[in-house]
């Protein structure tokens, strides 16, 4: 996939807490006058997000326990990638853990930033086909529930503001634009 700019920590930022998975930065950012600002920056190793697709055209989604939000969400598998972790091989490990199946067919669908004024994650989106079932392997902290949708379903859930998850309707975009 595409390369992109240095999104880990820049010179000049200063590191405001170290965590296992991402890192906070104050980063000072100039200003067309001659200036400058601070800007909290969360610097993130990037993810993967998979759009499962069965063979009779139906999703493979998730039910997922947010406690970020404090709610459970509609979404499509995703995950973080681990340090030097090539995207497709962490898209096959995301899509057995959450939601047990496994894929003979990976696809890239592009990516895209998630949140680029906080967050320096580059999500790289994939398509599964040629499915398996098997066992979920969550992790401890995870509360997940696989759900299967008809996209005639997804849509009509995007429309009643149902499925909110900004990562899974950029796919499903990218998904229906490439289908015609």
């Amino acid at each position: 996939m595409t390369t992109s700019p240095n999104l880990g920590i820049q010179t000049g930022d200063r590191l405001v807490l170290r965590g296992p998975r991402m890192d906070f930065v104050l980063r000072t950012v100039p200003t067309r006058h001659g200036g400058s600002i601070q800007r909290e920056v969360v610097i993130h190793p990037g993810a993967v997000i998979i759009l499962p697709v069965l063979a009779d055209g139906r999703l493979v989604f998730i039910r997922n326990h947010r406690h970020t939000i404090s709610a459970e969400l509609l979404e499509l598998p995703a995950g973080t990638l681990e340090p030097a972790e090539d995207p497709a091989l962490c898209a096959a490990r995301e899509l057995t853990e959450e939601t047990g199946y496994t894929a003979d067919r990976l696809e890239p669908l592009g990516w895209f930033y998630t949140s680029p004024g906080i967050l320096t994650e580059k999500m790289y989106a994939f398509l599964a086909t040629d499915l398996q079932t098997g066992p979920q392997n969550l992790e401890d902290n995870e509360e997940i529930r696989v759900e299967i949708l008809t996209m005639d379903e997804a849509e009509g859930l995007i429309a009643k503001n149902q499925l909110v998850d900004a990562k899974s309707l950029a796919t499903l975009l990218r998904y229906k634009m490439r289908r015609g």
